[in-house]
């Protein structure tokens, strides 16, 4: 393939993703992309919107039975999963990252990095250490997912739900959040009613540098709570070189863009537990989007709450699934990798012991 054929590509990728974030935008359906980024954490906004528009597009031809994709892989990830994707189907084009990579080596006499040649070894004990930058030229190119029903084979392991009692959160959730919080510098406190924050169920100050949640909620509400206080902490802090509270900067970001994002952090947080909290979160969302005006605050925002959030859920000691991988994925393709130096080894052998029959 040209580099012209490439560009061509990419850019038809891209004309698609200003398509599906102008939809989003144009017909106010932030509960639609919200609900599909809670199905696929683990790839960014634009991919996700992508997937969703192809996906679409293949199920008005027919071409898959599901109305919404459920999990996507590529060609061979799927094979180590013991499935085939079905003839006549087409992958679904997404963008990934196009890095340069290289190694350094410590000089151990300036002990300074340097960049080492591509075929240089390095001195033995020597420090060396792997960088990669994004390609300048190109930053991204293009790699090809198909959803599971674009394909047959074995079935794919299902995860075991957590079972929640009614109003409990999922074990460890608080405590994990909690953590989070605290290691942000902030004083974790409890408010005994609504009226205590102004109506408010939680409350993030940055001047005492405190999370304050309502302890008359059941544990599962004071659960999302909390991990919209830390969506809050994580993306909002206004303080200035000097830790002092900058107003020009906290006013920068409406107070609806902050709500959007803090909300949404904990509708992602909550789906990746299998708590449901559309009930609120998404009622909650809608009123505060349509404060805000901006096509370009839509992908700016999706990018934002979905890194966050995968952020928050990295270091959470907690049961998770939605990703939007097969489950087991990442385990199915290390052990294909153990297997094929076995079976270079048989291969190796076998001639040998041809020769020998032969040779009696």
């Amino acid at each position: 393939m040209t580099t012209d054929e490439i560009d061509d590509r990419l850019k038809a990728v891209q004309d698609m993703l200003a398509a599906s974030v102008e939809g989003v935008f144009a017909s106010d359906d932030w509960r639609a992309a919200l609900t599909a980024a809670a199905r696929f954490h683990n790839y960014s906004f634009d991919n996700v919107l992508l997937i969703y528009a192809q996906h679409q597009a293949a199920f008005a031809d027919g071409r898959v039975s599901a109305p919404e994709p459920s999990m996507v892989a590529g060609f061979r990830q799927w094979q180590a999963m013991g499935r085939q994707v079905q003839g006549g189907q087409h992958g679904y084009k997404i963008l990934r990252p196009n890095r340069v990579q290289w190694r350094e080596t410590k000089d151990p006499g300036s002990a300074e990095w340097r960049r080492m040649a591509r075929s240089e070894r390095p001195r033995s004990g020597a420090d060396v250490r792997q960088r990669s930058r994004l390609n300048p030229s190109r930053p991204f190119d293009l790699a090809t997912v198909f959803d599971i029903s674009q394909t047959a084979g074995d079935p794919i392991p299902e995860l075991p739900a957590p079972i929640l009692l009614a109003g409990r959160a999922p074990d460890g959730l608080w405590d994990g959040l909690a953590t989070q919080v605290t290691a942000h510098g902030f004083s974790l406190l409890d408010a005994q009613s609504t009226a205590v924050l102004s109506g408010a169920n939680g409350v993030t100050s940055w001047t005492d540098l405190t999370v304050t949640v309502r302890t008359d909620m059941d544990d599962a509400a004071r659960a999302k709570t909390l991990a919209h206080e830390l969506g809050h902490v994580l993306l909002h802090d206004p303080r200035g070189a000097e830790g002092r509270v900058d107003r020009a900067a906290a006013m920068a970001v409406t107070r609806g863009a902050k709500e959007v994002e803090a909300e949404s952090v904990a509708f992602l947080i909550g789906a990746a537990h299998g708590m449901d909290t559309s009930d609120y979160s998404l009622p909650y969302i809608s009123t505060w989007a349509s404060r805000d005006e901006g096509l370009a605050t839509v992908r700016a925002t999706g990018t934002r709450v979905i890194a966050t959030a995968r952020r928050v859920l990295e270091e959470l000691p907690t049961r998770q699934w939605g990703s939007g991988q097969p489950p087991g994925l990442a385990e199915r393709t290390l052990e294909q990798r153990r297997e094929v130096p076995t079976l270079h080894a048989r291969r190796d052998r076998q001639p040998a012991r041809s020769m020998a029959g032969m040779s009696r």
